[in-house]
């Protein structure tokens, strides 16, 4: 097993981290910024080396900083969490080179799933149903405005770096692709660094929905179920997400877990990921993308599978086998995850930040809550609004739903504004609860046309 592992990330998923760590005798050290000095994650680990400023380019992505602490912290090995070097080729060379295991993926795995043009080939070699659309990068609106035409309206433009949401517009007619191509390449440009763009078919009413896998170094490759990821703001950023996914049929959840699974072995993966793809009314599936790192929503796999991701992570870093196989794997009960923000609902979800003045958790059997937060912690505007995440576990998705509903009312935050009344209201409607939503729910109900 690791002694000691630095954690290249901050906020709840650190914390997560470091739990994580401890659980297993291995010694973490975290990073801080001078804005984060006083956050939980810093007086959780074992040792906790400053990176630098405020603002992320300053600290979390000083790469420079970020590997001097790697250095001279004797970590063997470096979980990057989510975000900023997760899924970046270059930090996980730049481990190897100074003789330090990265807990995730090998490079070459990271470079084919972290490109959407060459992981829809990739999927596309073993038989995995994609979304029409370009084959890799286009090269100017011009010819997107040929492909669209040829795959007909709406279309979607994708950022092919990248992910969480940045970089994608939606194209209803051959008029708005101009001003939207330039958007969409402006935004992943400073989101990501690359500017490319790829064009897709736009799915009409779709569900989000992902597959968790995880393989070891000896070529075991498992999925663990679904999570349904629909939910989702009008920058289609996750707001809520369940497993599984209640209404999809036994054989395919079977059909999708086995693309996952086909995909990933394809190009070596080792470690967690999730291959996310697109349902329609009919349960076609058609693959998305991979994220090759642990996902924000990791919680409710955990919940219903009753693994912990994050050790299991830090066992395969370790050398170990996968401890399960397929056969194993068995989901019971229904989760649900809410990411609470530091955002303002009533100005259009403005970010939030202050000092926290009062800070209420909600409790009982089978309420969780990963966060890095406390009365007195100061929210900083360098940092993404996640404050914490509140993950509830019932028997049925109806159970579930009232623990929800009743753990989101416990909740209370004061002296910053916060998503939760949102919240509230979103789990409340019809929509929600009876399960009747698909990616356009949240946009629906924000203009009054969903209940």
């Amino acid at each position: 097993m690791l002694s000691k592992v630095l954690i290249a990330n901050r906020g709840e998923i650190a914390c997560r981290v470091i739990r994580g760590c401890r659980e297993l005798g291995i010694k973490s050290v975290a990073i801080y910024s001078e804005a984060d000095r006083e956050s939980l994650h810093v007086k959780l680990a074992d040792e906790a080396i400053c990176v630098g400023h405020g603002s992320n380019a300053d600290s979390y992505l000083n790469l420079a900083n970020v590997l001097m602490a790697c250095t001279i912290s004797g970590a063997e090995a470096v979980h990057p969490g989510y975000g900023y070097f997760s899924e970046r080729a270059n930090f996980a060379v730049a481990l190897e080179s100074l003789g330090i295991k990265f807990v995730g993926p090998p490079t070459k795995a990271i470079e084919a799933m972290g490109d959407k043009a060459s992981a829809k080939k990739a999927a596309i070699a073993v038989g995995c149903p994609v979304v029409p659309g370009s084959d890799g990068a286009v090269a100017n609106e011009n010819d997107a405005l040929g492909i669209a035409e040829e795959i007909g309206y709406p279309v979607l433009l994708k950022a092919v770096a990248g992910g969480g949401g940045r970089g994608i517009r939606r194209v209803d007619a051959p008029e708005e692709l101009a001003s939207l191509w330039k958007t969409a390449q402006a935004e992943a440009q400073a989101s990501f660094g690359s500017g490319e763009i790829l064009i897709e078919k736009f799915v009409v009413s779709p569900r989000h929905v992902e597959i968790q896998v995880i393989g070891d170094s000896y070529g075991n490759m498992i999925y663990l179920g679904e999570r349904e990821c629909s939910i989702q703001n009008l920058r289609h950023q996750k707001l809520i997400e369940e497993a599984p996914y209640a209404e999809l049929p036994p054989e395919v959840r079977q059909a999708m877990g086995d693309a996952a699974v086909r995909v990933a072995s394809s190009v070596g993966y080792q470690n967690a990921g999730t291959v996310e793809f697109l349902v329609d009314a009919d349960n076609n599936f058609y693959f998305l993308e991979m994220n090759t790192r642990l996902q924000v929503e990791h919680p409710v796999t955990e919940e219903i599978t009753g693994l912990d991701l994050v050790h299991l992570m830090l066992k395969i870093t370790s050398g170990e086998p996968l401890p399960i196989s397929q056969d194993d794997v068995d989901l019971q009960g229904h989760a649900i995850e809410v990411r609470i923000t530091a955002q303002d609902p009533d100005k259009d979800f403005a970010p939030s930040t202050g000092a926290i003045t009062g800070w209420r958790l909600p409790g009982g059997r089978g309420v969780r809550v990963e966060t890095h937060c406390y009365a007195g912690f100061v929210v900083s505007p360098y940092y993404d609004p996640l404050l914490a995440k509140l993950i509830v576990r019932g028997r049925t998705r109806d159970e579930a739903v009232a623990k929800l509903q009743t753990a989101l009312y416990e909740f209370e935050v004061t002296g910053i504004s916060t998503n939760i009344p949102f919240l509230r209201r979103l789990i409340a409607s019809e929509g929600y609860t009876s399960g009747n939503f698909d990616t356009g729910f949240v946009p629906r109900f924000l203009s009054g046309d969903a209940q």
